[in-house]
């Protein structure tokens, strides 16, 4: 005992020890962090969504009538069938328009390093700023878009004061931060090793053949990570709905996150919106395990692809 305890303050016991402190207390801030802010959140949140929770009245359980009313509820249907339709063509757009940006920028032409920074320079602006810039793009009457349409003799939409067009003016949105994507595509693309298109030109494959038979599938798991991201980014949209429309008109644009927001700081619903929180998750989870689980037809992974 008198042994260990010398060896623990002494000589090399004393040096790994000062390496346990000093290990702890650089880890406790996170620690600290993650246990404040994110553990105890999200269990708070899910002992909410089984409560009747006004915020300034005690919590009173209900069991799962939060999500029994989920399934009766018409707005938690017009957000999922909003929510869904900006997914769609929001990730299909973002996705595809990213990667033929990456093509482009993978060119090796002069000064392609700096198309490739004023490509993404846009990704790295967000939030209320953006929302702002493109209210004013859309104004049906001042607006920079509707101007250059009537350039062209094109009357312009209403854009965010049209059920019709409001869906696809976010979409179009969508677009503004396709610049970080493209510089993971990129990074993709440049990390195709060369001998493999030499190999393919020696065959006699055509620029086609080889973009489908060599680029793509090479960079099929990128495709397949900005995949992933895109999707769960586009049931996360909020700040742009909340700023521009409110989720108006006639709720056209109402997100499923505004339709959460509103719940829980505007009627003071906490309970419900916990509950609709949790719905979220289990939608998110269920279309990525779908994503997952057909990567194996489609992503190429050292020459273990099923089909």
């Amino acid at each position: 005992m008198v042994q260990s305890l010398a060896s623990w303050f002494g000589g090399r016991g004393k040096l790994e020890a000062r390496e346990e402190i000093a290990f702890h207390l650089f880890a406790a801030p996170w620690l600290i962090g993650f246990l404040v802010f994110t553990a105890y959140p999200t269990l708070a949140s899910f002992f909410l969504s089984f409560t009747h929770y006004e915020v300034i009245t005690p919590a009173q359980w209900i069991g799962l009538d939060n999500y029994l009313f989920v399934l009766h509820d018409p707005l938690f249907w017009q957000s999922l069938q909003v929510t869904a339709l900006y997914a769609v063509g929001s990730v299909s757009l973002g996705v595809t328009f990213a990667f033929l940006l990456a093509l482009l920028m993978n060119q090796p032409v002069p000064g392609i390093s700096v198309y490739r920074t004023l490509y993404y320079l846009p990704s790295t602006i967000s939030g209320v700023p953006v929302a702002l810039l493109w209210m004013w793009v859309f104004d049906p009457a001042f607006g920079v878009l509707n101007n250059v349409l009537k350039f062209f003799g094109i009357q312009g939409p209403q854009w965010l004061f049209s059920t019709t067009w409001v869906l696809p003016a976010f979409i179009i949105m969508s677009l503004w931060g396709v610049g970080g994507a493209m510089v993971i595509y990129l990074a993709g693309l440049q990390g195709i090793p060369r001998h493999l298109y030499e190999a393919a030109e020696l065959d006699g494959a055509t620029a086609v053949t080889r973009f489908r038979h060599v680029t793509i599938p090479m960079v099929s798991p990128v495709i397949f990570f900005n995949l992933i991201l895109s999707i769960i980014g586009s049931f996360q949209t909020f700040t742009a709905a909340y700023v521009m429309t409110s989720g108006g008109p006639a709720n056209a644009s109402l997100f499923y996150a505004l339709y959460l927001y509103q719940n829980a700081f505007q009627f003071f619903k906490m309970g419900y919106a916990s509950a609709l929180a949790w719905v979220l998750l289990v939608i998110i989870l269920a279309l990525s395990m779908v994503v997952i689980q057909s990567s194996p037809y489609w992503v190429y992974y050292e020459g273990k692809l099923k089909g």
